[in-house]
């Protein structure tokens, strides 16, 4: 049994709610993540790759899947609960507090992180020297707990959403380019950090990327012309 799967992925936009019909982006996809697996999806833009992470996550209004984590269907769990085990960490980083410490910490004052629900047990509030030694494994060691985040770059703001996310302990991460525009050293952090998550975590990690390989994923599958199909390894 696959640890997380979605069989019949499917996503149609209407013009107008008044319209039966629509253009489907994608239709009757399926995919599956094993425990501890890093797996890449490429494909040209406009393909419809960020609507299939958003899917996923029941993110998408306009997109319909049988999703299963861990053998139990999407239906059992609370949209919370699913996101909380599900996270999507989205291409634009989205950070409101005033400094990066309150940005890594905002989650952890939500009541399903305060509380064990679903499938993920509650994760421990991490501490600032935490979240420090976190920012230093991702090369933001320039970047103080008490800089406000607008201050920071749109790679360092994606650095720390990671580092974010990451400390949620999610049982699936769904990364939407996270690296994009980074130097490759600072990608190859980030590579190195999701690597480690997935191996001492058993965390599944799908990511959308348009660079090349860095050969920490054990598949890569091509989205084009609403097909999925699995690519060659080199």
């Amino acid at each position: 049994m696959s640890y997380f799967s979605a069989h019949a992925l499917s996503c149609v936009f209407k013009q107008d709610s008044s319209q039966q019909n629509g253009k489907a982006l994608f239709s009757n996809l399926s995919l599956h993540l094993e425990r501890g697996e890093i797996v890449d999806l490429t494909g040209p833009s406009g393909s419809g790759k960020s609507h299939v992470l958003m899917a996923l996550a029941l993110l998408d209004p306009h997109a319909s899947a049988k999703l299963t984590l861990e053998g139990r269907d999407s239906s059992s769990f609370t949209p919370e609960s699913w996101r909380r085990n599900v996270v999507y960490l989205p291409q634009r980083p989205v950070l409101t507090s005033d400094t990066v410490l309150d940005a890594v910490l905002l989650p952890f004052g939500f009541s399903i992180n305060r509380n064990a629900k679903g499938l993920r047990p509650q994760t421990a509030k991490p501490v600032a020297k935490q979240i420090r030694n976190g920012l230093d494994e991702l090369g933001l060691d320039d970047v103080e707990l008490v800089r406000n985040p607008a201050m920071l770059s749109v790679g360092q703001q994606a650095r720390v959403c990671l580092l974010r996310s990451l400390m949620l302990q999610p049982k699936v991460l769904l990364s939407d380019e996270v690296d994009a525009g980074l130097d490759p050293d600072s990608s190859d952090k980030v590579g190195a950090m999701l690597q480690n998550a997935a191996t001492h975590t058993g965390m599944a990690v799908l990511r959308v990327r348009h660079r090349n390989s860095d050969g920490r994923a054990s598949r890569i599958l091509s989205l084009a012309h609403g097909r999925l199909s699995r690519q060659e390894m080199e």
